[in-house]
């Protein structure tokens, strides 16, 4: 007799179900990591955090004495203005790193990750806004400990508005992060937010420029940003015209950073 040997089954191990992550990767524990490691950067902090504040200084204490019309302070228009430049290099500066990630081949490796595209951009803007806040925050306390003394509604809603209206810089850095290379960013960004400061007159009163020069700095999303954190303290009042300055250009910026980033993550 011979023995018949019945078939052997084999049995695939069953792969694990891979669900994509909630909100597309965009997590706590993410944002944490990548605003260590931006303040690990000690370049950064110095442009962010100190020079801002050794600009009013320089430029703020001397004017200790003088009051605007309302009888406000004029240290409180400079500190203001000097805590919307801070907020506009940290956003900035954070929303272009992504032209460094871009020259070390970071978009290949995150294209191998479940992290979605989405995520990635939306953890760069709230890393971004963070440091913003951080830059205005150490503005205020540096014109408090010099003497400004300014009603406590004109420090929440300059505060406030000086740190929201910074998220067009933050869309500005990345529009500029994936259109320029790495090498030429920080080339670049140097004269041009040196030059929008200028035109937004938030260096210099904007009646002491030229003609040609204020009516070019209307144009600019400094000045919009500027005028609108600046308001509270001139009792000037919501100009429309102005938020639609911002709004649009944070639109334009945003647009162009989000279809520069599917081109981008296209080719990789």
């Amino acid at each position: 007799m011979t023995a018949t040997s019945s078939p052997t089954t084999t049995t695939q191990p069953r792969r694990a179900d891979r669900r994509p992550p909630a909100l597309g990767g965009f997590c706590a524990p993410v944002l944490a990591i990548e605003i260590r490691r931006v303040l690990r950067n000690r370049r950064t902090l110095m442009f962010i955090l100190v020079m801002p504040a050794v600009f009013f200084l320089l430029f703020g204490l001397p004017s200790r004495g003088e009051k605007l019309d309302n009888g406000l302070p004029v240290t409180g228009w400079i500190m203001i203005s000097l805590a919307v430049y801070a907020a506009m290099v940290a956003t900035t500066s954070a929303g272009a790193a992504v032209a460094t990630e871009r020259a070390l081949g970071w978009s290949r490796q995150l294209r191998l990750t479940p992290l979605r595209p989405a995520a990635y951009v939306a953890t760069k803007v709230a890393t971004a806004m963070v440091l913003g806040l951080l830059g205005v925050l150490v503005e205020f306390a540096v014109g408090a400990a010099s003497g400004v003394r300014l009603p406590a509604h004109v420090w929440l809603e300059s505060g406030v508005t000086a740190w929201i209206g910074s998220l067009v810089f933050a869309a500005f850095g990345l529009f500029v992060g994936y259109l320029a290379p790495a090498e030429n960013v920080m080339q670049f960004m140097g004269p041009a937010l040196a030059i929008l400061a200028m035109l937004g007159g938030l260096f210099v009163p904007l009646d002491l420029l030229p003609d040609v020069m204020r009516q070019i700095a209307t144009f600019t999303p400094v000045y919009g940003v500027g005028q609108l954190a600046r308001a509270p303290l001139t009792g000037t009042g919501v100009d429309w015209a102005t938020v639609a300055n911002v709004a649009a250009w944070t639109a334009f910026f945003g647009l162009g950073a989000a279809r520069l980033f599917r081109r981008d993550t296209t080719r990789v």
